[in-house]
């Protein structure tokens, strides 16, 4: 598998009242495109502060981010935006859809704001996820877990290289976010798409390739899973 990222010696460190923390201590991760990983770790751990440097929402204070043989900006606010527009889709824990667009105009919009426009595509994307027969749908009409769904379809549906994920199922119950994990799972195989996801849950492993341990900062355990 081709290379994608590589993270060398990232460290995040804040400064507070209380002295300096140290969110990140010198995070090394190679990440190779078409794999699923999840990272794993207490509340704290840096799990998310990881996934916001790997999204380039945040700077990390030390260290070298390359992305698919390029340095990813560190300092330049308007080259971060121009890399994560390009190459990133993120899927939030609160869904995050447009109350007053349907279903289907919430993933054109986002079609529309990267330039690729296509209703097909879109649709298709919504059938992928199991959701064909709600695309004249708003959100509140819908379940979560059917939501969290179009959240999915909605960030992939610019095609970005890497998708990322905070907690993705943490409002959904046990039956629901398997049936998110597991059509987030076949849309990223169908559309070859790398992804990062941050949980707590370590029943999501069974859908990860790759699961990243987290504490105080630094990684403790990287493990290939067979899937």
């Amino acid at each position: 598998m081709k290379l994608l990222l590589k993270m060398e010696n990232i460290q995040r460190y804040y400064e507070t009242p209380a002295g300096i923390v140290k969110a990140l201590d010198g995070i090394d991760i190679e990440i190779h495109e078409g794999e699923r990983v999840i990272l794993l770790g207490p509340s704290g751990s840096g799990k998310t502060t990881l996934l916001n440097c790997l999204s380039a929402l945040d700077s990390p204070t030390n260290g070298e981010y390359i992305f698919l043989e390029q340095q990813v900006p560190r300092e330049d606010s308007e080259k971060m935006t121009s890399f994560r527009r390009e190459n990133i889709g993120y899927v939030f824990q609160f869904f995050n859809l447009l109350q007053d667009l349907t279903v289907l105009e919430n993933i054109l919009l986002i079609q529309e704001l990267s330039g690729k426009k296509d209703v097909t595509r879109a649709k298709d994307l919504l059938k992928l996820v199991g959701l064909e027969a709600e695309v004249d749908r708003f959100p509140g009409e819908i379940s979560g877990g059917q939501q969290q769904r179009v959240a999915i379809a909605r960030s992939i549906a610019k095609r970005p290289t890497l998708l990322l994920g905070d907690e993705l199922t943490g409002n959904l119950d046990t039956d629901t976010s398997q049936k998110v994990m597991t059509a987030l799972v076949k849309a990223c195989e169908q559309e070859n798409i790398t992804a990062v996801f941050v949980t707590h849950d370590e029943g999501l492993v069974q859908y990860a390739t790759r699961v990243i341990r987290i504490d105080s900062g630094i990684i403790i355990s990287d493990e290939k899973i067979n899937s």
